[in-house]
């Protein structure tokens, strides 16, 4: 699938119906996560692979990766009711997902900080490729290193985002787990909370993907 078709597939995902602050809930958009979704897929880490979305919101990458042809797919998040809404979008989109030759696309409401504990007790299997979009740690700092200890455990290649600036902080954080690729591209964020001033804050991030050395 070239990437503007990926992209025009992923803008019919639908947000958050009653974004929640403190999980810095914001639809990651469709221009991100497709080129996100491309890198993966080029480098090998999504068709035929069993993919983990952690913090799954509304199931954009979840999606994406199914239609690029993951053999399973499967995205948590805490909010009950973002991933009952991330099953309503992979309903919705099933011909696309169908199209890919995903086996199997599921949501699951979970913390991800329990799920190496899940690997471990055989209740989980080892993902081969982790995506996440973690909290960029707007309302509490620190916010995306759960995300990253989790997936560190979890999968063998991670592709994550973060704040443009962090690359120094990820490589001390995820040692012996390496940085293998990183590019910096803008984030539109669109007003979704009082404080808000702007109808679109765009800031820069950093894509990254991270090999677990598992």
């Amino acid at each position: 699938m070239k990437l503007r078709k990926l992209e025009m597939a992923l803008e019919k995902v639908e947000g958050f119906e009653s974004p929640n602050v403190s999980y810095e809930q914001y639809k990651t958009p469709a221009v991100v996560a497709a080129p996100f979704l491309h890198l993966a897929f080029m480098s090998g880490d999504i068709e035929g692979k069993t993919v983990y979305d952690l913090g799954c919101g509304t199931g954009i990458l979840s999606i994406g990766a199914a239609m690029l042809g993951a053999r399973e797919v499967v995205g948590f998040d805490i909010d009950e009711n973002a991933a009952a809404t991330a099953g309503k979008n992979a309903a919705q989109m099933s011909e696309e997902i169908t199209a890919g030759a995903c086996d199997t696309i599921g949501f699951e409401v979970c913390d991800i900080s329990l799920i190496p504990e899940k690997i471990e007790n055989g209740s989980l299997k080892q993902a081969d490729t982790i995506l996440m979009n973690p909290p960029f740690g707007a309302q509490e700092k620190g916010n995306d290193r759960p995300f990253l200890t989790a997936a560190l455990e979890a999968g063998s290649v991670i592709y994550s985002i973060h704040n443009k600036g962090s690359r120094a902080f990820i490589e001390k954080y995820i040692k012996p787990a390496v940085v293998t690729d990183c590019f910096i591209t803008d984030f539109p964020i669109r007003k979704t909370f009082d404080f808000h001033k702007k109808e679109i804050q765009t800031i820069d991030v950093e894509i990254y993907r991270i090999e677990s050395q598992r």
